[in-house]
C-alpha cells in the first residue's frame, strides 16, 4: 500500500510555495503602489507648470498683436492656449497691460502653485 503512494507522480504546488508566491507578491505591491502615487503626482504638477508655460507663450503671442497683454484666458485660446483638464489656471494684469503674473495649480497635484511673473519670468 506505501509502494502505491509513493509511486504516484503528482503534479502541482505545495501550499507552502503558493503562500511564499503570494507574500513575494504582497512585498512588491507594497513598494510599487506609493511610487506610483507619487509618479501620478509629478505628472499632475507637470501639467500645471505647462499650463503656465503655455499661457506665457500665447500672452507673448498676444502682445505682439495687440501692444499689451490681457488677462483673459479665452481670448488666448486664438492664440494656441488649450487649458489642460483639472488644471485651475489666474492671470493678474498690471494697470498698464505691460506685465503679467501667471498662476496655476493642479486640482490633484498637492498643494503646489507654479507662478510666472511676465515678461520673461522664471517659473517659481
Amino acid at each position: 500500500m506505501l509502494t502505491k503512494l509513493a509511486n504516484r507522480d503528482e503534479k502541482g504546488f505545495t501550499l507552502i510555495e503558493l503562500m511564499i508566491v503570494i507574500a513575494i507578491i504582497g512585498i512588491l505591491a507594497a513598494i510599487a503602489i506609493p511610487q506610483f502615487s507619487a509618479y501620478r503626482k509629478r505628472a499632475f504638477n507637470a501639467s500645471a507648470e505647462s499650463d503656465v508655460r503655455n499661457l506665457a507663450t500665447a500672452q507673448e503671442a498676444y502682445y505682439v498683436d495687440f501692444s499689451k497683454y490681457t488677462g483673459d484666458t479665452t481670448a488666448l485660446g486664438t492664440f494656441g492656449y488649450m487649458q489642460s483638464n483639472n488644471v485651475s489656471a489666474s492671470m493678474a494684469i498690471n494697470g498698464d497691460a505691460q506685465s503679467y503674473t501667471i498662476s496655476a495649480f493642479h486640482t490633484a497635484g498637492g498643494d503646489h502653485t507654479y507662478t510666472l511673473a511676465g515678461p520673461g519670468g522664471v517659473i517659481e
